[in-house]
């Protein structure tokens, strides 16, 4: 994985006002912690923070964060944004080694075509779609794919199927479901609810007729 360098300044003010007043100019608060160091308030700028954002690698960009000319190994361990309308409002970066796993969550993507399911109106049902791995910084990969083109009703892939790059493991439950496929409605099944429905309606015009009549 390629590391992207990204500068970062200290001696923010803390408090909700400064931290708006920071991003309406273009930066966004965040704090660098781990490795038993102190926890540091840092700003970084929005636009070189997007690029690195952007990257193959998404969140799990491996960054040299320039600090005040002291460089670290980091990455992006959570971003908090507004609910509406998405921007960045504070950013946790998280000091690493490059000799040490770290657990990040991995993105799961499909690949392939599932005949044996679309071929039966069936769904392509996607349970799983990110999944949480160790690995040293470099070895941590972009995506995890997944082929279903031999998925079956019957046999769902599940994380203990995922064939995991060399230097990365999990702990996920293996039993844990990736991808079932599940089968559509028929033409067969609606017209068999509506038969339903009709006869639940009947049944219930019968009985309010039979009440009626008792009453009277």
């Amino acid at each position: 994985m390629a590391e992207i360098k990204l500068q970062a300044t200290t001696g923010r003010a803390l408090g909700n006002g400064p931290a708006r007043r920071l991003r309406a100019e273009g930066k966004v608060p965040g704090v660098v912690y781990g490795l038993d160091k102190d926890p540091v308030a840092v700003t970084v700028e929005w636009r070189p923070l997007r690029a690195a954002l952007t990257t193959d690698a998404g969140v799990n960009v491996l960054l040299d964060l320039e600090i005040d000319g002291q460089v670290d190994l980091a990455i992006v361990k959570e971003l908090q944004r507004h609910p509406i309308r998405g921007d960045v409002l504070h950013i946790d970066f998280l000091r690493v080694s490059a000799d040490a796993a770290i657990t990040v969550e991995v993105p799961i993507l499909l690949e392939g075509e599932a005949k044996t399911i679309t071929d039966e109106n069936g769904t392509v049902d996607q349970s799983l779609f990110a999944l949480a791995v160790n690995a040293k910084p470099a070895d941590i990969p972009n995506e995890l794919t997944v082929d279903v083109s031999g998925l079956t009703f019957d046999a769902p892939i599940r994380v203990g199927d995922l064939v995991l790059p060399a230097g990365v493991t999990t702990d996920v439950d293996p039993e844990e479901t990736v991808v079932s496929g599940t089968y559509g409605v028929t033409e067969a099944d609606l017209e068999s609810d509506a038969e339903g429905t009709e006869a639940g309606e009947g049944e219930a015009e019968a009985a309010a007729d039979e009440s009626g009549d008792a009453e009277g």
